[in-house]
């Protein structure tokens, strides 16, 4: 059944007496399941990060945050970036920690967010040598880790690591995942990418090793990633969803790829698949651009094609400037529904199976709904100056 046939069943009496909502539209209202994961709509809030939780501890303002986000439409909440237990994963003080007493505020954050009809999944995150660049004097940047002492081509970043580093951080991710799980959270993700630790170990410019780590070809590349991947999904069961965020592009080389070619790309998620990843969030700037010369797919799309798992698109959904164009300039980013009934209609024949929308539901929490019900002139548009505020 397509998908906006499933919606136009699942939606019908919530939009009695409303303008009538394309088809395209409509396909992000279907019900998604995935093993254990069940959501009731393709929706997800994108992991974004942002530096209100004082010594790691995310407080009240966190949790109604996200409980805003669940409260607007959203299937799927993805947290921002939470460290595991490994202090030396961590570059920022005010970035969520998953260790000691700071895991405890996270059971109200799950628990606002099912009350409000949707799920939430964790971002497990480990910043590799990447000091943030936001606030580079934090003295947490002075002790890093990295696969080869480097976070981009020809720049110092983290101690090179070592076999046993190695081990540590899967089982620091293997620990979280379970912890997670037990706390109630319905799936949890792996930052994979924008330059943190696994991109560092696909990254030529960043793997240099010569040892099992390391290698000449992405495949050979991702035994780091596999082994954490497998770790965790060992701890967490079979059941229970593990998405894995992958990008080209780094938040230090926004031109930079690690696969050039769809048999490249096929060697690089494949055995991540096989390690135990079930959903690829598929990180671009803008989701509209092609992957590869001689296709119309974007990067969620090859990686479906490729692997036959389902797939999450992101990038400048429901605005027109990426990410990085905002930073530089600081102005507004207004609302731009083409580019919403576009993703809606790459959603809808099939191309991929979820859009995470990030800048947009930032502006806006009623993101979701107003989208459902087709309200796009009430749609909020986004500013850096947003990021200062927990809104």
């Amino acid at each position: 059944m397509p998908l906006a046939m499933q919606a136009r069943i699942f939606w019908h009496h919530r939009i009695e007496g409303m303008t009538e909502m394309s088809d395209h539209i409509e396909a992000f209202f279907a019900p998604f399941e995935y093993k254990a994961l069940k959501l009731r709509n393709r929706v997800a809030m994108s992991p974004m990060t942002r530096y209100f939780s004082p010594d790691g501890l995310a407080n009240e303002d966190v949790a109604a945050y996200y409980q805003r986000r669940a409260e607007g439409g959203a299937g799927l909440i993805i947290s921002e970036g939470i460290f595991p237990d490994r202090e030396i994963a961590r570059n920022q003080e005010n970035i969520p920690w998953f260790d000691g007493e700071r895991r405890t505020p996270w059971q109200k954050v799950i628990d606002d967010v099912h009350a409000a009809g949707a799920r939430m999944a964790p971002q497990i995150w480990h910043v590799g040598g990447a000091r943030d660049f936001n606030f580079p004097e934090s003295p947490l940047g002075d002790e890093l880790e990295s696969p080869s002492g480097l976070y981009g081509p020809d720049m110092a970043g983290g101690r090179e690591m070592t076999e046993e580093d190695i081990a540590d951080v899967a089982a620091s991710f293997a620990r979280a995942a379970k912890e997670m799980q037990a706390m109630g959270f319905d799936a949890i993700e792996f930052h994979g990418g924008h330059g943190y630790i696994f991109d560092q170990y696909f990254w030529t410019a960043t793997n240099k090793r010569s040892d099992r780590y390391g290698g000449a070809t992405i495949g050979e590349r991702t035994r780091f990633a596999t082994e954490v991947i497998r770790a965790t999904r060992e701890a967490v069961g079979e059941d229970f969803v593990l998405f894995f965020r992958l990008s080209q592009w780094k938040t230090n080389a926004y031109d930079a790829r690690i696969a050039d070619s769809p048999a490249e790309l096929e060697q690089w998620v494949c055995p991540l698949v096989d390690a135990g990843v079930d959903i690829f969030d598929c990180s671009q700037r803008r989701f509209w651009e092609t992957e590869f010369a001689g296709s119309d797919l974007n990067l969620a799309g090859w990686v479906k094609k490729l692997t036959g798992q389902p797939t999450m698109t992101v990038g400048s959904i429901g605005l027109a400037t990426d990410l990085m164009k905002d930073f530089e300039t600081g102005a507004l980013s207004a609302p731009t529904p083409s580019t919403i009934e576009q993703v809606a209609e790459r959603l809808d024949r099939g191309e991929f199976d979820l859009v995470a929308v990030g800048r947009a539901m930032l502006a806006d929490a009623q993101w979701s709904n107003k989208v459902r019900d087709r309200r796009f002139h009430e749609l909020k548009g986004y500013s850096v100056e947003l990021m200062k505020t927990l809104v």
